[in-house]
Protein backbone atom coordinates (compact mmCIF):
# COMPACT_ATOMS: atom_id res chain seq x y z
CA UNK A 1 0.00 0.00 0.00
CA UNK A 2 1.23 3.93 -0.53
CA UNK A 3 -0.11 4.91 2.87
CA UNK A 4 0.78 3.40 6.26
CA UNK A 5 -0.80 5.08 9.23
CA UNK A 6 0.55 4.45 12.78
CA UNK A 7 -1.83 5.04 15.44
CA UNK A 8 -0.36 5.56 18.46
CA UNK A 9 -3.30 4.73 21.42
CA UNK A 10 -1.23 5.86 24.64
CA UNK A 11 -0.78 4.33 27.67
CA UNK A 12 -1.15 8.36 29.79
CA UNK A 13 1.91 8.91 31.49
CA UNK A 14 4.41 7.04 29.10
CA UNK A 15 5.78 9.94 27.82
CA UNK A 16 3.08 11.16 25.26
CA UNK A 17 3.19 14.88 25.80
CA UNK A 18 7.04 14.54 24.85
CA UNK A 19 6.34 12.54 21.52
CA UNK A 20 3.53 14.35 20.49
CA UNK A 21 5.23 17.72 21.31
CA UNK A 22 8.16 16.02 19.11
CA UNK A 23 6.44 15.79 16.57
CA UNK A 24 4.33 18.77 16.02
CA UNK A 25 7.54 20.93 16.18
CA UNK A 26 8.71 18.70 13.53
CA UNK A 27 5.79 17.91 11.34
CA UNK A 28 7.52 20.28 8.35
CA UNK A 29 10.71 18.45 8.19
CA UNK A 30 9.17 15.15 8.77
CA UNK A 31 6.92 15.84 5.63
CA UNK A 32 10.29 16.37 3.57
CA UNK A 33 10.88 12.71 4.32
CA UNK A 34 7.46 11.69 3.28
CA UNK A 35 6.12 11.35 7.12
CA UNK A 36 3.26 12.88 7.97
CA UNK A 37 1.82 14.53 11.17
CA UNK A 38 -1.74 15.67 10.44
CA UNK A 39 -2.88 19.13 11.70
CA UNK A 40 -5.50 21.80 10.89
CA UNK A 41 -4.49 25.51 10.28
CA UNK A 42 -2.36 27.46 12.41
CA UNK A 43 -4.67 28.00 14.60
CA UNK A 44 -5.03 24.60 15.88
CA UNK A 45 -1.98 23.29 17.26
CA UNK A 46 -1.04 19.19 16.37
CA UNK A 47 -1.54 17.59 19.57
CA UNK A 48 -5.04 20.32 19.96
CA UNK A 49 -6.43 18.80 16.76
CA UNK A 50 -5.38 14.99 17.68
CA UNK A 51 -7.19 15.15 20.93
CA UNK A 52 -10.22 16.48 19.34
CA UNK A 53 -10.36 14.35 16.79
CA UNK A 54 -9.66 11.37 19.22
CA UNK A 55 -12.82 12.62 21.40
CA UNK A 56 -14.83 13.16 18.20
CA UNK A 57 -14.05 9.38 17.37
CA UNK A 58 -15.04 8.46 21.01
CA UNK A 59 -18.44 10.02 21.17
CA UNK A 60 -16.67 12.06 24.48
CA UNK A 61 -16.75 15.78 24.69
CA UNK A 62 -14.70 17.26 27.42
CA UNK A 63 -11.71 19.59 27.79
CA UNK A 64 -13.68 22.43 25.94
CA UNK A 65 -17.01 24.20 25.78
CA UNK A 66 -19.97 21.74 23.88
CA UNK A 67 -19.49 20.93 20.26
CA UNK A 68 -15.63 21.82 20.03
CA UNK A 69 -14.67 18.06 18.67
CA UNK A 70 -17.29 18.05 16.44
CA UNK A 71 -16.57 16.46 13.23
CA UNK A 72 -12.77 16.47 14.01
CA UNK A 73 -12.42 12.89 13.13
CA UNK A 74 -13.76 13.17 9.63
CA UNK A 75 -11.12 16.01 9.48
CA UNK A 76 -8.79 13.83 10.43
CA UNK A 77 -9.38 10.87 8.40
CA UNK A 78 -10.03 12.96 5.12
CA UNK A 79 -6.15 14.45 5.84
CA UNK A 80 -5.06 11.05 6.33
CA UNK A 81 -7.00 10.02 3.10
CA UNK A 82 -5.42 12.53 1.14
CA UNK A 83 -1.48 11.36 2.54
CA UNK A 84 1.00 9.01 1.00
CA UNK A 85 3.50 7.78 2.90
CA UNK A 86 3.63 7.72 6.59
CA UNK A 87 1.07 9.03 8.97
CA UNK A 88 1.48 9.20 12.57
CA UNK A 89 -1.86 9.85 14.49
CA UNK A 90 -1.04 10.24 18.39
CA UNK A 91 -3.53 10.50 21.46
CA UNK A 92 -3.61 8.65 24.67
CA UNK A 93 -7.35 8.71 25.03
CA UNK A 94 -8.05 6.86 22.64
CA UNK A 95 -6.13 3.09 24.55
CA UNK A 96 -9.23 2.44 26.84
CA UNK A 97 -11.63 3.03 22.89
CA UNK A 98 -14.58 0.20 23.01
CA UNK A 99 -15.15 -2.35 20.39
CA UNK A 100 -17.69 -0.50 18.17
CA UNK A 101 -15.46 2.59 18.03
CA UNK A 102 -11.70 0.86 17.62
CA UNK A 103 -14.41 -1.04 14.32
CA UNK A 104 -15.02 2.27 13.23
CA UNK A 105 -11.72 3.93 13.19
CA UNK A 106 -10.57 0.55 11.06
CA UNK A 107 -13.46 0.57 8.97
CA UNK A 108 -12.36 4.48 8.09
CA UNK A 109 -8.85 3.87 7.63
CA UNK A 110 -8.87 0.95 5.93
CA UNK A 111 -7.38 2.60 2.65
CA UNK A 112 -4.07 2.45 4.54
CA UNK A 113 -1.94 -0.49 6.09
CA UNK A 114 -3.13 0.70 9.68
CA UNK A 115 -0.16 -0.22 12.85
CA UNK A 116 -0.82 0.38 16.37
CA UNK A 117 1.55 1.58 18.49
CA UNK A 118 0.91 1.28 22.82
CA UNK A 119 3.73 2.77 25.00
CA UNK A 120 4.01 0.91 28.50
CA UNK A 121 5.26 1.80 31.88
CA UNK A 122 5.73 -0.48 34.75
CA UNK A 123 2.42 0.32 37.30
CA UNK A 124 5.22 1.10 40.28
CA UNK A 125 5.19 4.61 38.55
CA UNK A 126 2.39 4.68 36.54
CA UNK A 127 0.01 4.32 38.72
CA UNK A 128 1.07 7.71 41.22
CA UNK A 129 1.48 9.25 37.75
CA UNK A 130 -1.69 8.96 37.07
CA UNK A 131 -3.25 9.96 40.39
CA UNK A 132 -1.47 13.08 40.28
CA UNK A 133 -2.31 13.76 36.43
CA UNK A 134 -6.03 13.29 36.78
CA UNK A 135 -5.79 16.01 39.31
CA UNK A 136 -4.34 18.46 37.40
CA UNK A 137 -7.02 17.74 34.86
CA UNK A 138 -9.59 18.74 37.66
CA UNK A 139 -10.36 15.71 39.37
CA UNK A 140 -10.91 15.81 43.44
CA UNK A 141 -10.35 12.13 44.25
CA UNK A 142 -7.80 11.08 47.43
CA UNK A 143 -4.86 8.97 46.05
CA UNK A 144 -6.74 5.64 48.20
CA UNK A 145 -10.04 6.23 46.23
CA UNK A 146 -7.91 6.06 42.84
CA UNK A 147 -6.21 3.29 43.63
CA UNK A 148 -9.64 1.40 44.94
CA UNK A 149 -11.47 2.04 41.80
CA UNK A 150 -8.33 0.92 39.58
CA UNK A 151 -8.46 -2.31 42.09
CA UNK A 152 -12.47 -2.57 41.11
CA UNK A 153 -11.74 -1.96 37.29
CA UNK A 154 -14.15 0.79 37.70
CA UNK A 155 -11.96 3.66 36.28
CA UNK A 156 -10.82 5.39 32.62
CA UNK A 157 -7.19 4.99 34.03
CA UNK A 158 -7.61 0.92 34.95
CA UNK A 159 -9.05 0.63 31.39
CA UNK A 160 -6.30 2.45 29.56
CA UNK A 161 -3.37 1.07 31.72
CA UNK A 162 -4.65 -3.00 31.22
CA UNK A 163 -2.22 -3.95 28.88
CA UNK A 164 -3.37 -6.63 27.55
CA UNK A 165 -7.13 -5.93 27.50
CA UNK A 166 -6.29 -2.78 25.17
CA UNK A 167 -3.99 -4.63 23.04
CA UNK A 168 -6.92 -7.85 22.45
CA UNK A 169 -9.18 -4.85 21.52
CA UNK A 170 -7.15 -3.08 19.18
CA UNK A 171 -5.09 -5.74 17.43
CA UNK A 172 -8.34 -8.23 16.86
CA UNK A 173 -8.26 -7.53 13.13
CA UNK A 174 -4.67 -6.92 12.40
CA UNK A 175 -1.65 -9.33 12.20
CA UNK A 176 0.82 -9.24 15.32
CA UNK A 177 3.52 -7.35 13.18
CA UNK A 178 1.31 -4.42 12.87
CA UNK A 179 1.12 -4.45 16.55
CA UNK A 180 4.31 -2.30 18.37
CA UNK A 181 4.30 -1.88 22.31
CA UNK A 182 7.09 0.96 23.38
CA UNK A 183 8.40 0.36 26.59
CA UNK A 184 9.73 2.82 28.85
CA UNK A 185 12.72 2.52 30.44
CA UNK A 186 12.81 3.20 34.13
CA UNK A 187 15.61 5.65 34.94
CA UNK A 188 14.14 9.52 32.86
CA UNK A 189 15.75 9.34 29.40
CA UNK A 190 13.79 11.29 27.06
CA UNK A 191 15.99 10.63 24.02
CA UNK A 192 16.41 6.72 24.59
CA UNK A 193 12.63 6.81 24.64
CA UNK A 194 12.20 9.03 21.28
CA UNK A 195 14.50 6.82 20.13
CA UNK A 196 12.33 3.75 20.97
CA UNK A 197 9.19 5.33 19.45
CA UNK A 198 11.07 6.27 16.25
CA UNK A 199 11.80 2.62 15.75
CA UNK A 200 8.25 1.83 15.96
CA UNK A 201 7.14 4.49 13.71
CA UNK A 202 10.12 3.69 11.55
CA UNK A 203 10.94 7.18 11.40
CA UNK A 204 14.84 8.11 10.88
CA UNK A 205 15.94 10.18 14.12
CA UNK A 206 17.68 12.49 12.19
CA UNK A 207 14.24 13.61 10.40
CA UNK A 208 12.98 15.19 13.74
CA UNK A 209 16.32 16.96 15.40
CA UNK A 210 14.47 19.73 17.30
CA UNK A 211 13.86 19.10 20.97
CA UNK A 212 10.20 18.59 22.74
CA UNK A 213 9.84 22.22 24.44
CA UNK A 214 7.36 20.31 27.02
CA UNK A 215 7.55 18.18 30.18
CA UNK A 216 4.33 16.63 31.88
CA UNK A 217 6.90 16.53 35.00
CA UNK A 218 4.78 14.94 38.35
CA UNK A 219 3.92 16.92 41.48
CA UNK A 220 4.75 16.27 44.78
CA UNK A 221 2.15 15.28 47.16
CA UNK A 222 1.86 18.67 49.42
CA UNK A 223 1.65 20.27 45.71
CA UNK A 224 -1.02 17.35 44.27
CA UNK A 225 -3.13 17.72 47.20
CA UNK A 226 -2.93 21.42 47.11
CA UNK A 227 -4.66 21.10 43.58
CA UNK A 228 -6.90 18.38 44.73
CA UNK A 229 -8.31 20.74 47.36
CA UNK A 230 -8.89 23.61 44.77
CA UNK A 231 -10.94 21.26 42.46
CA UNK A 232 -12.81 20.45 45.42
CA UNK A 233 -13.42 24.18 46.61
CA UNK A 234 -14.44 25.09 42.99
CA UNK A 235 -16.40 22.19 42.71
CA UNK A 236 -14.57 21.47 39.30
CA UNK A 237 -14.38 17.78 37.30
CA UNK A 238 -13.88 16.51 34.04
CA UNK A 239 -15.97 18.38 32.37
CA UNK A 240 -13.51 22.04 33.44
CA UNK A 241 -13.38 25.54 32.01
CA UNK A 242 -10.88 26.63 29.84
CA UNK A 243 -10.16 29.01 32.16
CA UNK A 244 -8.99 26.43 34.91
CA UNK A 245 -6.75 25.30 31.92
CA UNK A 246 -5.52 28.10 31.66
CA UNK A 247 -4.68 29.64 35.20
CA UNK A 248 -4.93 26.18 37.88
CA UNK A 249 -3.17 23.63 35.44
CA UNK A 250 -1.11 25.57 33.14
CA UNK A 251 0.02 28.48 34.95
CA UNK A 252 -0.04 26.95 38.21
CA UNK A 253 0.07 23.02 38.46
CA UNK A 254 2.40 22.94 35.30
CA UNK A 255 4.54 26.24 35.83
CA UNK A 256 4.33 26.95 39.67
CA UNK A 257 4.24 24.30 41.63
CA UNK A 258 5.97 21.90 39.72
CA UNK A 259 9.26 23.30 40.40
CA UNK A 260 9.22 23.12 44.18
CA UNK A 261 11.12 19.72 45.83
CA UNK A 262 8.50 17.89 47.50
CA UNK A 263 8.08 14.41 48.76
CA UNK A 264 6.75 12.26 45.56
CA UNK A 265 3.73 10.64 45.38
CA UNK A 266 4.16 6.77 45.15
CA UNK A 267 2.22 3.68 46.19
CA UNK A 268 2.30 2.05 49.40
CA UNK A 269 5.04 -0.88 49.85
CA UNK A 270 2.35 -3.17 50.80
CA UNK A 271 0.82 -2.78 47.40
CA UNK A 272 3.80 -3.99 45.02
CA UNK A 273 3.31 -8.03 45.36
CA UNK A 274 0.22 -7.17 43.35
CA UNK A 275 1.92 -4.88 40.80
CA UNK A 276 4.59 -7.34 40.21
CA UNK A 277 1.96 -10.31 39.69
CA UNK A 278 0.10 -7.73 36.59
CA UNK A 279 3.91 -7.31 35.33
CA UNK A 280 4.04 -11.00 35.04
CA UNK A 281 0.42 -11.19 33.03
CA UNK A 282 1.77 -8.44 31.26
CA UNK A 283 5.01 -10.23 30.24
CA UNK A 284 3.86 -13.60 29.77
CA UNK A 285 1.41 -11.94 26.87
CA UNK A 286 3.98 -9.77 25.10
CA UNK A 287 6.26 -12.95 24.78
CA UNK A 288 3.33 -14.98 23.58
CA UNK A 289 1.38 -12.73 21.37
CA UNK A 290 4.17 -12.41 18.78
CA UNK A 291 3.94 -8.57 18.92
CA UNK A 292 6.74 -5.93 18.32
CA UNK A 293 8.51 -5.02 21.46
CA UNK A 294 10.71 -1.77 21.40
CA UNK A 295 12.89 -1.92 24.63
CA UNK A 296 13.08 -4.34 27.02
CA UNK A 297 9.69 -5.84 28.61
CA UNK A 298 11.70 -6.71 31.87
CA UNK A 299 11.21 -2.57 31.88
CA UNK A 300 7.63 -3.40 33.06
CA UNK A 301 8.20 -4.99 36.57
CA UNK A 302 8.33 -2.53 39.03
CA UNK A 303 11.25 -1.66 41.04
CA UNK A 304 10.51 -1.81 45.01
CA UNK A 305 11.50 0.81 47.54
CA UNK A 306 14.64 0.04 49.56
CA UNK A 307 13.32 -1.63 52.92
CA UNK A 308 14.87 1.54 54.90
CA UNK A 309 12.88 3.94 52.65
CA UNK A 310 10.04 5.99 54.29
CA UNK A 311 6.67 6.12 53.18
CA UNK A 312 4.76 9.31 52.97
CA UNK A 313 1.08 9.01 52.40
CA UNK A 314 -0.02 11.32 49.25
CA UNK A 315 -3.70 11.64 51.27
CA UNK A 316 -1.46 13.44 54.30
CA UNK A 317 1.41 15.43 53.75
CA UNK A 318 2.94 17.71 56.60
CA UNK A 319 1.03 20.86 57.24
CA UNK A 320 3.94 23.07 56.89
CA UNK A 321 4.70 21.82 53.79
CA UNK A 322 1.58 22.15 52.55
CA UNK A 323 1.26 25.54 53.70
CA UNK A 324 4.31 26.43 51.86
CA UNK A 325 2.77 25.21 49.01
CA UNK A 326 -0.21 26.83 48.83
CA UNK A 327 1.79 30.32 49.97
CA UNK A 328 3.69 29.97 46.73
CA UNK A 329 0.25 29.25 44.39
CA UNK A 330 -0.60 32.60 46.16
CA UNK A 331 2.32 34.59 45.47
CA UNK A 332 1.80 33.14 41.58
CA UNK A 333 -2.06 33.51 41.62
CA UNK A 334 -1.42 37.52 42.98
CA UNK A 335 1.59 38.03 40.43
CA UNK A 336 -1.15 36.80 37.87
CA UNK A 337 -3.82 39.10 39.22
CA UNK A 338 -1.59 41.98 39.16
CA UNK A 339 -0.62 41.45 35.62
CA UNK A 340 -3.92 41.15 34.56
CA UNK A 341 -5.27 44.40 35.93
CA UNK A 342 -2.50 45.76 33.92
CA UNK A 343 -4.37 46.09 30.79
CA UNK A 344 -8.36 47.07 31.17
CA UNK A 345 -10.74 44.53 30.13
CA UNK A 346 -13.38 45.59 26.99
CA UNK A 347 -15.89 45.76 29.49
CA UNK A 348 -13.98 47.94 32.34
CA UNK A 349 -13.05 50.15 29.37
CA UNK A 350 -16.06 50.32 28.34
CA UNK A 351 -17.09 51.63 32.00
CA UNK A 352 -14.40 54.33 32.32
CA UNK A 353 -15.74 55.52 28.79
CA UNK A 354 -19.37 55.74 30.02
CA UNK A 355 -18.37 57.64 33.18
CA UNK A 356 -16.16 60.33 31.28
CA UNK A 357 -19.40 60.34 29.03
CA UNK A 358 -21.84 61.06 32.27
CA UNK A 359 -19.43 64.07 33.57
CA UNK A 360 -19.43 65.93 30.59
Amino acid sequence: MSRVVYLHIGAPKTGTTYLQDRLARNADNLARHGVTVPTKGRNVPADLFHFRAALDLLGEDWGGPPGHAAGAWDAMVQKVNRSSGTVVISHEILAPARPEKIIKAMNDLAGAEVHIVYSARDLGRQLPAAWQESIKQGRRWTFAKFLEKVDAGDNWFHRALDLPHVLNNWSSKLPPENIHVVTVPHDRSGEVLWLRFCTAFGIDPSWAPLESERANRSLGIAETQLIRELNRRLEMGVRRQVTYDNLIREMLAEGELVNRESHPVTLPPERFDDIEVQAQVWIDWLTGSGVDVVGDVEELRPRRPEAAAVWHDPDHPRPDQQLDAAMDALAAMTREAAHRTEAPSVTQALRNRARQLRGK
